[in-house]
């Protein structure tokens, strides 16, 4: 009797024990495990690795401790296709953020300062994991894709102005344009030297000069592009675009040289080129923005940009060629 009691006694000390040590361990690991996973990434020049580690998998819904360095100059972290703003990381300081993704897939982290000439290669994946039966919806094909355009066929306008065409004398000229022209679908689909060949065989031209019906296609370009478009355009593009093709858009920026010093590179597009630029519609340039120029050195920023944003992007490329309203 006396031994059983002995052992029950102990048992039962055992348990208390047990259960003093294991409850807030179990509490301690269940506080940890929702508190999400917890990384260290380097920031390094792309022509010193880059972001170490660039991939990074992490389940849905789960947050996402980050402890960021730099390890040499001034970089910063961005988030592809996200409101979220770009954070700076300062030489050897630590900088600390979480992320919580919503809907599993794959997003880009990004580095925003121009810190070198391959900067646009600093690029790395989260991939978010969720439930098996979650499925992501299969995004629809770029517009250049769907319309089967060859973004490396080289073109040319076989007509160019004479002057910048003008949106807003285009609009003096009085004319009512048919629907058909100031479509969505006609603007994005067509080039300013297919719709001046368009215009200019239609009867409502009779009569104007090749410069009015230049004017006209301005217009068309214009009732296209919002305000708020333009300078969103013209915001994303000093950040992400004018160290390679310059303020100016003329393929002169701080980086142009030592891009078409690579010997698989060739210099910036040149936006105020009128007979490549006119010959190239808004789909073909939402294109090269999308998948990036083979060869050229031009980034792919499908990943990066929203699907508005690049459409913003593009109206701001026309600012280049022509005059418009709300610039």
């Amino acid at each position: 009797m006396a031994a059983r009691r002995i052992t029950g006694e102990y048992a039962a000390r055992l348990l208390a024990i047990g259960l003093a040590i294991g409850l807030p361990l179990g509490l301690w690991l269940a506080a940890r495990a929702q508190s999400g996973a917890s990384i260290e990434i380097h920031a390094r020049n792309a022509e010193s690795g880059g972001w170490s580690p660039s991939n990074i998998t992490v389940a849905v819904g789960r947050p996402l401790h980050l402890r960021l360095f730099s390890d040499d100059v001034m970089h910063s972290f961005a988030i592809g296709q996200s409101d979220r703003p770009a954070i700076d990381l300062p030489a050897g300081q630590a900088v600390n953020t979480t992320l919580t993704f919503s809907a599993p897939g794959k997003y880009t982290f990004y580095c925003t300062r121009w810190c070198s000439p391959g900067h646009w290669r600093m690029r790395g994946v989260i991939e978010v994991l969720g439930p098996t039966a979650m499925e992501m919806a299969t995004p629809a094909p770029p517009l250049y894709a769907a319309l089967g355009l060859d973004l490396d066929a080289k073109r040319n306008a076989a007509v160019t102005p004479s002057h910048t065409p003008s949106a807003a004398r285009g609009a003096a000229l009085g004319l009512t344009l048919p629907a058909r022209y100031l479509s969505p679908d006609t603007y994005r689909t067509h080039s300013p030297a297919e719709l001046w060949q368009t215009l200019r065989a239609d009867p409502l031209t009779v009569g104007r000069t090749d410069s009015d019906v230049w004017d006209l296609v301005a217009l068309v370009w214009q009732a296209n592009i919002t305000p708020q478009s333009l300078a969103e355009g013209r915001a994303l593009f000093a950040v992400n675009c004018a160290a390679c093709h310059g303020e100016g858009g003329r393929g002169d920026g701080v980086m142009a040289e030592s891009l078409s010093a690579g010997s698989n590179t060739q210099r910036p597009a040149d936006f105020t080129n009128a007979r490549t630029m006119l010959a190239a519609s808004p789909a073909l340039l939402q294109g090269k923005i999308i998948r990036g120029g083979m060869g050229t050195g031009m980034p792919y920023w499908g990943p990066i940009f929203t699907e508005a944003q690049t459409w913003s992007l593009v109206g701001y490329l026309w600012a280049f060629q022509f005059e418009l309203g709300g610039g």
